[in-house]
């Protein structure tokens, strides 16, 4: 109760939540709160040698159907067995390497639990909790790129020199954002956290029949990167990509923190 005590009765209300499971289950729904889960207990986790929950399903180590697949781009077939297969490179299979450089860190992307990557723009209530997402660097390259928390910086990368969102017609828009120093990030590793930066979800003005509807400055707080993400030279209108599943590769971006 102690350490739940900052919680509000709609998260948090253990007279409630007493009465609805009752005297005898009141023990185990505190033991299972204060664990943060239910456990098997270690000396059960296997038999003899062998685990005592196995996983059930196939796991296919080769797959015939992707060893008889096409790159279409190559023209050679994909691995139908697991392999190495190194990172940063284009649709050809070509080794951008050398962008790091002019381009020192790694620009990688993820999600923080408050934030979605659109909803929790006109979410009021969790906007407060982290307004701006900034770009995680880590304590070390802080110190040797001269940073610190609060410092505002632009990413710039060799597809994106500028550093800039091109709008169109709604203009340019800089990928600026603010350095938050942190321990938990590989050196040579930048992130930011989706969802924040936008430019429309009520965010800017639009005009609609000829009336104009304001945006709220709030929706738009925070910058969104993905503009520096590497494209594909050969393809040259796609980033670069997992040719196998066709997904976007978020982890192979070189990118340089320019200070502002």
């Amino acid at each position: 109760l102690n350490a739940r005590r900052h919680l509000p009765g709609s998260v948090f209300d253990p007279d409630r939540w007493k009465k609805l499971v009752g005297d005898h289950q009141w023990p185990r729904v505190v033991h299972l709160l204060n664990r943060g889960g239910r456990f098997q207990d270690a000396d059960k986790a296997y038999k003899g040698d062998l685990h005592a929950n196995p996983y059930a399903a196939q796991i296919n180590m080769y797959q015939e159907k992707t060893a008889g697949t096409t790159d279409s781009m190559t023209g050679r077939k994909l691995p139908g067995l697991p392999g190495y297969i190194p990172p940063y490179q284009d649709a050809l299979g070509r080794s951008l390497l050398g962008d790091e450089q002019e381009y020192p860190l790694n620009l990688i992307t993820y999600r923080t639990i408050q934030h979605t990557k659109s909803r929790t723009a006109g979410n009021y209530w969790l906007l407060p909790l982290d307004p701006d997402n900034g770009v995680l660097v880590s304590s070390h390259d802080a110190r040797a790129l001269g940073l610190a928390t609060g410092d505002k910086v632009k990413l710039v990368s060799a597809s994106n020199p500028d550093g800039a969102w091109d709008l169109g017609p709604a203009g340019k828009r800089d990928m600026v954002t603010t350095v938050r120093v942190v321990q938990g990030i590989r050196p040579g590793v930048v992130g930011f956290s989706l969802g924040y930066g936008h430019w429309a979800y009520g965010a800017g003005d639009v005009t609609i029949d000829g009336r104009l509807v304001r945006g709220d400055r709030r929706r738009g707080r925070g910058t969104h990167c993905n503009a520096a993400m590497r494209v594909d030279p050969h393809l040259k209108n796609v980033s670069l990509q997992d040719l196998a599943g066709g997904s976007v590769v978020f982890y192979d971006t070189r990118v340089r923190l320019v200070k502002v």
